[in-house]
């Protein structure tokens, strides 16, 4: 996983915060509309109806298309119907209905027909036709159990006609039935408050809503409003938020030919148990009329009068198969969803502005994190697997009435995976790049991750890092090279150097040159590690291990060899060292001479690894030693106790354990002058064990001339 530098971070976070602050802006607002129109339709679709429509507090009767095929309405206007709707609307009324809402506005009379009709108006032969329908209106409104609606136009709003008006109180009785419809032309909220003159005037919804309860709603000074306690929630100040259910069931709906027929056969119990202690609202459900698209309108179903039946069948068996489906609903059902969110205190609740804001900018951080730490395919799967995710957890609290904004958070997020992404492009993983190409040819590609990870690349020209410094080379490879032609020399050399520097490479090393048949490797640099020393015992275990098995195949052509290894640890200049058109990248020190020549002390001793006691003290308790000797070294001074592993901890065997005891008495013997017994112990081992042979005769030589008072048990190195 990449790691955040300064300039990484403050990249980041513009870019987060300018995508959710783009994406939450006001000018975006019509996707804040989107989001509730698609949670409405997944929490539907996915969770089902939150509400048995036999619960819904409002019911509503409707002029539908069977009203316009039934007699005695077929072939006949919509104005003469009105001493009919007067007989259903008092039937409703004494069946107990809380209160009547009418969505249909009659704003003339027959009555008041100037057509020509023999010598005297059409109006003045039907005076008296509209007695009926007043009558009923006139009481239910006494009984304050009617309002009648009218819509706002600021020249010509279309009321009730004036007789109806009288009727019912005036004002007191008559409210809006204006919608609200958000930028892109969708219904999504309705207004609660309208000012007609200088005073305000609750809408049908709020109105219906508040005698249904029996109390007064009330505006507060700060321009929100209180229903029976109840403070209404409006990210939109005077709006509430619709919450469709989905389907078309979610209010009970009646025919109103069946209702007519119904009383026809004086079934008054009908209409006492489907209308008592129910808003009832009289609307349209046709094809063409007063038809609007609301937040429903991906949750939308088969339309119909699909509330129980008094009297007349239903249009026919096949109705609800044959029944349209359409984006739009008659404008009665969204009164009817509003009085319904009111009476539940269901009303959706918005974050707002800020809140908004904040989501919008949190998924945008979320992704531009992703994006920036993880690679682009894997960022992108992530974000649309959390948006899945986000999705339903939205779905699921639209059921508790929240709508939490999709759409703008979603293409903020979407828009900072892009943005991050470029920034990497550009910027960011330019560096990276370019180390890559830097090292792609003599570095391993699980070193410059670890490199690139660690976000510590050498600088130019030399830095001083704590390194172990790995020298390796084929002990006789002159005598084998003049028996082999110059190809089958190259290919058996790059068949060992191959097999060697994988597992160089596998431990964490990186190879800094071959120089004939030997290897020279570094452990810590330019990889930063922290345990570079043990990295490199396990590389020189595994590589004599590796060479053990080559021996024994044909990948050698029956040559079989051993080789040396030099280990050493210490501060080493490392970096980019050379002219200025060509350099390497490399190591220099005095640490590097001293791993040269303890790879050349192995063939003194008859050993095939060989490390400092530097080296040795940085790798704890990961491997089993024994103290070889003292030695000192061309070109140094100080002496330097060199060590030999014998193999990871755990895994020594005890012939190998007795081995080192015994080696460890005789050096024992040896440091302290007892050359006699210094020589039996190393004789004990000396026929498997070829630095205890060395021992031996260097002890009987010793034992048999005495060195003088001011010897020390060092032995220094002739060559390299």
């Amino acid at each position: 996983m990449r790691r955040f530098r300064k300039r990484d971070v403050l990249a980041v976070t513009l870019v987060a915060m300018l995508s959710g602050l783009v994406f939450a802006s006001p000018l975006l607002d019509p996707l804040a509309g989107v989001s509730v129109d698609l949670l409405t339709a997944l929490r539907f679709h996915l969770l089902g109806p939150r509400h048995d429509p036999a619960t819904s507090p409002s019911v509503v009767v409707v002029i539908d298309e069977q009203t316009f095929q039934t007699p005695p309405f077929a072939g006949s206007p919509t104005l003469a119907w009105t001493r009919e709707i007067g007989r259903v609307l008092t039937a409703v009324v004494e069946a107990d209905a809380r209160v009547v809402g009418f969505d249909i506005v009659f704003p003339a009379s027959i009555e008041q027909s100037e057509i020509p009709f023999g010598d005297a108006p059409l109006g003045t032969r039907l005076r008296g036709f509209d007695r009926d329908f007043l009558r009923a209106l006139a009481g239910a409104a006494r009984d304050g159990k009617l309002v009648l609606g009218e819509v706002l136009h600021h020249a010509n709003p279309v009321r009730p006609a004036p007789a109806q008006r009288v009727a019912v109180g005036h004002g007191a009785n008559i409210r809006a039935l204006n919608t609200h419809a958000d930028p892109d032309d969708v219904v999504r909220r309705l207004p609660l408050w309208f000012t007609v003159g200088d005073q305000p005037m609750p809408s049908m919804a709020l109105e219906l809503a508040a005698r249904a309860l029996g109390e007064a709603p009330v505006r507060e000074p700060d321009g929100s409003t209180r229903l029976a306690g109840w403070r209404i929630p409006a990210a939109v100040p005077n709006t509430q938020m619709l919450a469709f259910e989905g389907g078309a069931d979610d209010v009970p709906t009646f025919s109103f030919a069946d209702l007519r027929a119904c009383l026809d056969r004086g079934d008054t119990a009908f209409f006492r148990q489907h209308f008592a202690g129910k808003v009832v609202l009289f609307g349209t459900l046709l094809d063409i009329e007063d038809r609007k698209v609301t937040s429903k309108r991906f949750a939308t179903g088969p339309e119909g009068a699909r509330a129980p039946r008094c009297a007349l069948p239903p249009p026919g068996a096949d109705a609800d198969a044959e029944a349209p489906v359409r984006r739009s609903i008659p404008g009665v059902y969204i009164h009817a969803t509003a009085v319904n969110d009111l009476l539940r205190r269901d009303v959706l609740r918005e974050p707002g502005r800020i809140g908004a804001t904040a989501i919008a900018v949190g998924a945008a951080s979320v992704a531009a994190v992703a994006a920036f730490l993880l690679s682009p395919l894997v960022a992108v799967l992530t974000i649309v697997g959390l948006g899945v995710l986000v999705t339903g957890a939205a779905a699921i609290a639209m059921l508790y009435g929240f709508a939490c904004p999709l759409v703008g958070p979603g293409l903020a997020a979407l828009a900072a995976t892009g943005g991050t992404i470029g920034w990497r492009l550009v910027a960011a993983d330019r560096e990276d790049r370019f180390l890559r190409r830097s090292f792609a040819l003599y570095l391993a590609p699980q070193v410059i991750d670890r490199m690139l990870d660690a976000d510590e690349p050498p600088a130019l020209g030399g830095e001083m890092r704590d390194v172990t410094v790995f020298f390796s080379d084929i002990a006789g490879f002159s005598s084998i090279a003049e028996t082999m032609t110059p190809q089958a020399l190259v290919a058996w050399m790059n068949a060992y150097l191959s097999e060697m520097t994988d597992i160089i490479e596998a431990c964490g090393g990186y190879v800094d040159k071959y120089i004939g048949d030997s290897i020279v490797a570094v452990f810590g640099a330019p990889a930063n590690d922290p345990d570079h020393a043990r990295s490199a015992v396990t590389a020189a275990l595994r590589c004599r291990e590796r060479l053990a098995v080559l021996n024994e195949t044909a990948a050698f052509q029956g040559h079989r060899i051993a080789h040396r290894i030099g280990l050493n640890s210490g501060e080493a200049l490392v970096g980019n060292i050379g002219s200025r058109r060509r350099f390497n990248y490399t190591v220099m020190s005095d640490a590097v001479n001293l791993a040269s020549r303890l790879e050349g002390a192995n063939k003194y001793f008859g050993t095939s690894i060989m490390a400092s006691e530097t080296t040795v003290g940085r790798t704890g308790d990961a491997f089993v030693w024994r103290e070889l000797d003292a030695i000192r070294v061309k070109g140094r001074v100080q002496p330097v106790k060199i060590l030999e592993p014998i193999a990871e901890a755990g895994r020594v065997t005890p012939a190998q354990a007795d081995c080192a005891a015994t080696y460890a008495e005789g050096l024992a013997r040896f440091r302290a002058r007892d050359f006699a017994g210094a020589s039996v112990a190393f004789d004990r081992i000396a026929a498997v064990d070829p630095p205890a042979a060395l021992f031996r005769e260097r002890a009987r030589a010793l034992a048999a001339q005495p060195p003088g008072p001011d010897w020390e048990p060092v032995f220094t190195l002739e060559g390299k």
